[in-house]
C-alpha cells in the first residue's frame, strides 16, 4: 500500500497544480526512484480521462552525454523533444537526484552551450502554463541535508502537503504590496542593495509550478540594481557549489563578483551571455515549514525569512525582460538582522513581516 503522504502529494500535483482534462496529454518525467509517486500520479491522470506518457531517466546517462559529446553533438537541436513539447498539454517533472555532485568535473562550458541549444524546448513548455516541478526524497538529497531518509521524507512532505488555497490568500496580500511598490532595498550583513520594481507585477507561487512552493517573486527593472550583496549560503549550479559569494552591481550589471570557493566558475557563468550579469528575479521566501538550507534550490529559495535574487533569465509573467540561458538563484538569509524595505517602509525585519499577511 502506498504511503498516504505520497497519495496526498499525487492528488495535489494532478488535481491542484495542473489542469488535467479528458484527452489531455500529460508527460510525467521522473527518475526510477520516484516510481511510487509516479504511479500514483499516473493513475490519477487516467481516472480524470487524461493520457499520461512517461519519461523515466536512469542514473549515469546525462553524465555520459556531457562527458563524451562532441561540440557538434552538443549543438544538435533535439527535434524529437521539440515535437513532444509542441504536442503535450502539460508536464509533471519529478526530480530524483541520486548523486548531486555528478557534474562537478564536467566542463561548465559544455553545460552552458547545451542550455542555449535546448532553451527553445523549455520556452515551449513554460508557455503552456501547465507544468509543475516536484522533488522526490532520495538518499542523495537526504545525505546533502544531513538527515536520514526517514527524517528527510518528513521534511519534504511537511513542506508539500499543505493547504495551498489558504497559502494563496496570504500571498495575494504580499503581491499587492509589490505591485504598488517602486524601490526595493535589501539590507543585511555586508549587504545594501537597491533596485526598482516599478510597473512590474508580483507573481504568486502557491503550488502550481513548484512543489514544494511558497514565494512571491517579481522581475526587477534590469538596469537599476545598485549596491552590494553577500549571500548566506552556497549557490549551486550544475553540481558545483560556489560559496562566499559577494556581488556588486552598478546600473543593473554585476561589476564585481567574488567567492571564497569556485570563484572562477561563478565568473564563467556570469559571462554566459549579456543577460547573465543582470538580475532576472527577486523572490521572497514564504514557506515557514522549510527552516533550514539543504542545498536544493527548490526548497532553499522558499525558506521563510529569506530572499533570493536570480542572475539571468526573467520570467515574463513578472514583467521581467531579461534574456539569458542562465537562471541562477542565490539566497540571502534575513532572519538575523536583515530587512526588506519597499519605498522607505520596512515590510520585513529579522525574517518576520511587519505587515499583515
Amino acid at each position: 500500500m502506498a504511503d498516504p503522504r505520497i497519495v496526498k502529494l499525487a492528488g495535489i500535483l494532478v488535481d491542484y497544480s495542473l489542469t488535467v482534462k479528458k484527452g489531455s496529454i500529460i508527460k510525467i518525467s521522473l527518475g526510477y526512484e520516484a516510481r511510487d509517486l509516479g504511479l500514483e500520479v499516473y493513475k490519477r491522470i487516467i481516472r480524470k480521462g487524461g493520457l499520461p506518457i512517461v519519461n523515466c531517466s536512469l542514473p549515469g546517462f546525462a553524465y555520459q552525454f556531457y562527458k563524451l559529446a562532441s561540440n557538434d553533438q552538443l549543438k544538435t537541436f533535439p527535434k524529437i523533444a521539440e515535437f513532444e513539447a509542441k504536442n503535450i498539454d502539460g508536464v509533471i517533472s519529478i526530480g530524483t537526484d541520486y548523486n548531486t555532485k555528478e557534474f562537478t568535473n564536467i566542463d561548465p562550458k559544455k553545460v552552458a552551450l547545451r542550455s542555449r541549444i535546448i532553451r527553445p524546448i523549455s520556452d515551449m513548455i513554460l508557455q503552456k502554463n501547465n507544468w509543475v516541478i516536484c522533488e522526490y526524497p532520495t538518499n542523495a538529497l537526504a545525505q546533502d541535508a544531513e538527515m536520514s531518509l526517514e527524517e528527510f521524507e518528513d521534511f519534504v512532505y511537511s513542506a508539500t502537503n499543505v493547504d495551498w488555497n489558504k497559502e494563496a490568500e496570504r500571498q495575494k496580500r504580499l503581491k499587492t504590496i509589490l505591485d504598488k511598490g517602486s524601490v526595493v532595498r535589501i539590507v543585511g550583513k555586508d549587504t545594501d542593495l537597491t533596485f526598482s520594481i516599478k510597473g512590474r507585477q508580483g507573481i504568486m507561487c502557491c503550488g502550481h509550478r513548484n512543489m514544494p512552493d511558497g514565494e512571491v517573486f517579481v522581475g526587477p527593472d534590469e538596469t537599476t540594481a545598485e549596491g552590494h550583496i553577500a549571500y548566506s549560503f552556497p549557490a549551486i549550479h550544475g553540481g558545483r557549489e560556489v560559496d562566499g559569494i559577494r556581488l556588486e552591481f552598478h546600473k543593473g550589471k554585476v561589476v564585481s563578483a567574488k567567492a571564497s570557493k569556485n570563484e572562477g566558475f561563478l565568473k564563467e557563468m556570469i559571462a554566459t551571455d549579456p543577460g547573465a550579469s543582470l538580475i532576472g528575479e527577486f523572490g521572497i521566501g514564504l514557506n515557514y515549514n522549510i527552516k533550514r538550507f539543504i542545498k536544493q534550490i527548490l526548497f532553499d529559495e522558499k525558506i521563510g525569512g529569506t530572499i533570493h535574487l536570480a542572475l539571468g533569465m526573467a520570467y515574463k509573467e513578472g514583467g521581467g525582460k531579461n534574456e539569458s540561458a542562465l537562471h541562477w538563484d542565490m539566497i540571502k538569509d534575513l532572519r538575523d538582522g536583515g530587512k526588506i524595505i519597499i519605498d522607505g517602509k520596512v515590510i520585513q525585519e529579522n525574517g518576520k513581516f511587519m505587515v499583515k499577511l
